[in-house]
């Protein structure tokens, strides 16, 4: 085939494409009236270097140049003659740099790259959704970045308040790296650390700086649009109004019910022409699904999995490339298949837009996108600051789990059929072991699943006891598929185990069976009931859950990014509580957390190929040759076989009429060797219409799920307790408690007064004792429930418990018991009036909290300065007060 030459490239592809924009070609002549040049695109401009491909003209003004090549030929290269003339064309629109024409291109019809040469240190790009229209170069020629800049120096972030440290460093990378004509950007920041947050103070200063006018916030949920929402809606800025009182903020269409009674605001639905035509004097911010903006873009979303989303009201729109100049991403590593990942980068590249992806857990495909990231602050260093939560480890030990189901010859089991759920009881043919990664996909054992919920019971009721409040319960569920849904099998369990009725326990997934799913997950974060709720993938991701105390998985997750999403839905502290842990129960006996222990890097994460549709297989087979060619035909058998092991009987009957016996095993086996010797016979059948509607809609056999009812699990759990990257069982962790203090008893001079001078004792060596133990990764709390486990005493006082460790004969005592032995020892056989002895009480009673006594506390603690405070206590006790505070000290310590 004869190349393109230039000339057809112009004529068939960039003339076309130029029109379709709005732009009017006109051949440039003599006497040509620039004025009268609206949106035209003049071929053939003259310049004192050669005549331009073509110059871009808007209401007068030449602010573009544009050099085309033939298809061939790569375009990006072509820019420097774009410059050239820029430089060298007689009349321009102004001047930069030397350059009299702003914004460059160069085209073969395929390939797009732009400039805009107006800014010192500029970095050209390609343009994948093709040409901006004469719209878009007035739009862009009319922003000025250098003013945007200025601003952000004359204006401190710290004019928004309640922002936090990191926030403040996030934007401000941001904005450094928009400085540097950053154009693909990405902010990596851990889960509960207010990402939307963050960026709602991003976006107020964007738009009023004049950086950005029009934003696009993409999500992948329904969910998580309708928080943005809220954010944005809530969001205060530095002028004492809200957000969206000073931007327009608009939304795909929501239901009332999804943002509840006590939301006292109406979102908005952004017009269809600020899509289709948009205007340079509009600013806002539209929130969309990803999927619809896919739908809109390109006739077709994507999705995979139960909790799959649809946007069935999404219409395709022809949307020029301008109709946004910044593009938020939040949650930009998910992408679950090439062709959802693929799908992601084009509708992100449709745009000539700056990119900002957000996420919690940057891999390699997400730099891919996006590049590395501006600014990080992860999980560990946001719990080590105090703005999230750790969480500690319940070892769920579960046969079931681990080693899969077993079925006795004879053993009663009940058939599930999976297409219409018909239930068949029978017996089991022959014994057979189920693996662990046939459990709840192919087979169940119900009694495996209720033991589980009998042991986190156990677990949620003992924390009830505790704290006075039932926590707020999460379990990840395997699946929740029709007729065999693991997801309804965990609620039936849940509410037959906490007895509380059906409201207290919820399925929350994207499943048809579930009413209005972004009510439930309001439900769940911000009322009573539910206390627990059973998800697979719908609340993995985004959605904020702050009161939430136990995450149960029962899903056996592979990928490190996943993981870490779920485990961020407990790391947030709670508004309502002191949250200062959360618990995960690991049903696979702590496999899961072992797994991800060590995580340092999310790698790339593992994605489902895009199934070539068998039709589109067999014409490439028939187009390629070579490798490519005998790779397809491999892709093909291996396709044949798997419907020959799904087929029904039936389906071999009608493949009969192509291939010998409807074997298609043996004809795959064979096909390779059938092409090279009759490659246009075996194509033919191969492309044949009833043959390949046939290998689309063949009946399948029936797959049927097996219900185990007599199956009995066993099943136990352990707590164990976290100390740096090691979980430990209780004993482990006293032991590793007393090898430290064991080695720092001499170190540290606290420890060195509660051993060996205890008339030393004071509220400041108890402070510095707390301090070393945070320093060495102990929590007093572990500590005491160790001890509970361990020595079965309740309640253990921190000095008790460095005592024990050093001293092994050394009581545990409660710190009640330890200021009552102290008061005990300095008023034996002393009498004290009844206003003393009531001094002594209230005393007692600050003490049993602090175990120490300053003279600073009697003006500062509520139960001393209420009663007279430091002045009161010296007019009861006198000179004698000293000695008591001194005497209490040394008393409590010994």
């Amino acid at each position: 085939m004869t190349p393109e030459s230039e000339a057809q490239t112009r004529r068939k592809r960039i003339d076309p494409l130029l029109k379709q924009l709005g732009w009017e070609i006109v051949l440039f002549e003599a006497g040509l009236d620039r004025a009268k040049l609206l949106r035209h695109a003049v071929t053939e401009h003259p310049t004192s270097s050669g005549p331009s491909d073509y110059v871009l003209f808007v209401k007068g003004k030449p602010l573009g140049a544009l050099e085309a090549k033939r298809l061939n030929v790569g375009s990006e290269g072509v820019l420097d003659q774009a410059k050239r003339y820029s430089r060298d064309i007689e009349a321009g629109a102004g001047l930069w740099n030397g350059y009299r024409i702003p914004f460059l291109y160069s085209s073969n019809g395929q390939q797009h790259w732009f400039a805009d040469v107006r800014r010192d240190g500029y970095v050209s790009r390609q343009l994948p959704g093709g040409l901006h229209a004469p719209e878009a170069l007035e739009d862009l020629f009319s922003a000025d970045p250098a003013e945007a800049f200025a601003w952000f120096q004359a204006h401190p972030i710290e004019e928004i308040t309640r922002l936090r440290p990191y926030q403040v460093k996030a934007i401000e990378s941001v904005e450094a790296a928009l400085e540097k004509h950053r154009r693909d950007l990405m902010l990596a920041m851990a889960t509960g650390t207010g990402k939307t947050f963050t960026i709602a103070a991003l976006l107020y200063r964007l738009l009023a700086s004049g950086y950005a006018k029009r934003i696009l916030f993409l999500v992948d949920r329904k969910a998580l649009a309708a928080q943005a929402v809220r954010e944005l809606a809530s969001f205060q800025t530095p002028n004492n109004r809200k957000f969206n009182a000073d931007y327009e903020v608009y939304s795909q269409r929501f239901r009332r019910e999804d943002f509840g009674d006590e939301e006292a605001f109406d979102p908005k639905v952004l017009p269809e022409t600020y899509l289709t035509k948009p205007d340079g004097a509009q600013t806002f911010v539209y929130v969309s699904t990803i999927q619809r903006m896919a739908m809109n873009l390109f006739g077709q979303g994507f999705g995979v999995g139960e909790d799959t989303e649809e946007e069935t009201e999404a219409k395709t729109l022809d949307i020029p490339i301008h109709a946004f100049d910044l593009i938020i991403a939040d949650e930009c590593h998910r992408g679950y298949t090439l062709q959802d990942e693929q799908v992601w980068r084009e509708t992100l590249d449709h745009f000539d837009a700056v990119k900002l992806g957000l996420t919690a857990t940057p891999a390699k495909h997400t730099t891919a996108i996006f590049g590395h990231p501006v600014f990080t602050y992860g999980m560990q260093q946001a719990i080590d600051e105090g703005w999230l939560v750790d969480f500690d480890q319940v070892d769920v030990d579960s046969q079931v789990r681990l080693l899969g189901v077993p079925l006795k010859e004879g053993e009663q089991i009940v058939t599930v059929d999976k297409e219409t759920g018909e239930q068949v009881v029978d017996e089991a043919a022959a014994a057979k072991q189920f693996g662990s990664a046939d459990t709840e996909r192919v087979i169940t054992a119900p009694d495996s699943n209720r033991k589980i919920v009998e042991e986190v019971a156990k677990h949620a009721l003992a924390h009830e006891q505790e704290h006075g409040r039932f926590p707020k319960i999460l379990f990840f569920a395997v699946n929740d598929l029709p007729h065999v849904s693991h997801a309804d099998q965990l609620v039936r369990a849940c509410r037959e185990v906490f007895g509380r009725g059906d409201e207290f326990v919820q399925k929350i997934t994207g499943s048809k069976t579930v009413d209005r799913p972004l009510q439930r997950i309001r439900e769940f974060r911000n009322r009573p009931r539910p206390m627990v709720a059973v998800t697979v993938d719908l609340l993995s991701t985004g959605v904020d859950i702050p009161d939430l105390e136990f995450i149960v998985f029962l899903r056996p997750v592979q990928s490190p990014i996943l993981w870490t999403q779920m485990i961020g839905r407990g790391t947030r502290r709670s508004p309502n509580f002191l949250k200062n842990r959360f618990l995960v129960f690991d049903c696979f006996n702590g496999s899961l957390v072992a797994r991800f222990k060590d995580l340092k890097d999310f790698g790339e994460m593992k994605t489902k190929a895009r199934t070539l549709p068998n039709k589109e297989l067999i014409e490439a087979i028939w187009s390629t040759t070579g490798w490519q060619q005998a790779d397809l035909v491999k892709k093909l058998g291996q396709r044949l076989e798997g419907i020959d092991r799904a087929m029904s009987g039936k389906a071999r009957e009608d493949f009969a009429a192509f291939v010998p016996g409807g074997n298609l095993k043996a004809f795959a086996q064979t096909l390779p060797q059938k092409l090279q010797d009759d490659f246009l016979g075996i194509m033919t059948q191969l492309r044949d219409k009833t043959f390949q509607e046939l290998l689309e809609n063949y009946e399948r056999a029936r797959e049927d799920f097996i219900i185990a009812p007599l199956v009995e699990d066993t099943v136990v759990s352990e707590l164990k307790f976290r100390r740096g990257q090691d979980f430990l069982k209780p004993v482990d962790y006293l032991y590793a408690f007393t090898a430290w203090a064991e080695s720092r008893k001499d170190e540290i001079e606290a420890m060195r007064i509660l051993l060996k001078r205890p008339q030393d004792w004071s509220p400041k060596a108890l402070k510095e004792l707390k301090q070393a133990l945070t320093t060495g990764q102990f929590d007093e709390e572990h500590l005491q429930k160790a001890h509970a486990h361990v020595h079965h005493k309740d309640l253990a006082d921190i000095l008790s418990m460095v005592k024990h460790a050093v001293r092994d004969e050394e009581p545990l005592l409660t710190a009640a018991e330890r200021v009552d032995r102290a008061l005990a020892n300095l008023t034996a056989g002393k009498t004290f009036s009844d206003e003393k002895l009531a001094w002594l009480g209230y005393i007692r009673e600050h003490m049993v909290t602090n175990l120490s006594l300053d003279p600073e506390d009697f003006d500062l603690v509520p139960v001393l300065e209420n009663h007279g405070g430091l002045s009161r206590a010296k007019k009861v006790f006198g000179d004698e007060l000293a000695t008591l505070i001194r005497d209490l000290n040394a008393a409590c310590a010994a």
